[in-house]
């Protein structure tokens, strides 16, 4: 009988003879469908914002140098798209409309009738609002189709010795502020910035989230007492932000907090 990804393997192989195009982040959910779609002759995409951080953008080319994968790297002025820049409660499906109906574009000039996503089976029971645009726009999710999870995207990813099988996600900068808070370029390079310090700490699973001149931080709770005896440096180093107040969420990290 075959598994689940045995069957998603065999459908990406009926998609691939009408031309197939990967909307590429450099996450592990859209890094295992490279790797899976590596013989496939399909053309990689990846949306390149003030949302995304330069680190993210530069390990896709990498991926995708790695696997031997044409890749596109389309840029969009998110920031100039009132829809977008306010931050409203539907940014999320404003964003993936608009980046997402470029990206079918480009894979229809392309020669390539489907465009897929990372998309997994978790995500359809949590609060994302960009899955509505991604359907409205018909870009087809196979793991979501075969109830693939994310625990089992990482298991799979590591059977197949894909380094970043435990790469923490990484949701784009607009989640780090609350909701109708205008984002502009130098606030997103300062959630940005706040993270690469925190990295830097050795706190590879972050958030840092924006609250006007306080910074919010979710790291794991198991991490809470090494971040107090690290205090003195990483506050000096936040401040040097332009950031007045720095604080620790006693809850650790965690999706969607800004929903609440």
């Amino acid at each position: 009988m075959l598994n689940k990804f045995d069957k998603l393997k065999k459908y990406l192989n009926e998609l691939k003879k009408q031309g197939l195009c990967l909307a590429f982040s450099g996450g592990i959910d859209s890094t295992l469908l490279l790797f899976l779609c590596q013989d496939m002759d399909i053309i990689a995409i990846t949306l390149k914002t003030d949302f995304q951080t330069f680190e993210e953008i530069e390990l896709t080319k990498k991926l995708c140098q790695k696997y031997n994968i044409k890749q596109l790297i389309i840029e969009a002025d998110v920031l100039e798209n009132p829809l977008i820049n306010n931050n409203p409660k539907n940014r999320c499906y404003e964003c993936k409309k608009f980046l997402f109906k470029t990206a079918v574009q480009k894979a229809f000039e392309h020669g390539k009738k489907y465009l897929i996503d990372g998309t997994n089976f978790d995500d359809l029971n949590s609060h994302r609002p960009g899955i509505k645009a991604l359907e409205e726009l018909e870009i087809i999710s196979p793991f979501a189709k075969f109830g693939i999870t994310k625990k089992e995207i990482r298991e799979y990813a590591k059977e197949c010795g894909i380094e970043i099988f435990d790469k923490p996600s990484t949701p784009c900068l607009a989640t780090r502020f609350p909701y109708n808070t205008k984002l502009t370029k130098q606030n997103l390079q300062m959630a940005e910035q706040g993270e690469v310090i925190l990295k830097k700490y050795g706190y590879k699973n972050c958030r840092f989230r924006i609250h006007g001149n306080i910074a919010r931080i979710e790291i794991p709770p198991e991490q809470f007492d090494s971040f107090i005896k690290e205090k003195t440096g990483l506050i000096k180093d936040i401040k040097a932000l332009n950031i007045k107040y720095v604080t620790l969420d006693l809850e650790g990290i965690r999706s969607g907090s800004m929903d609440i």
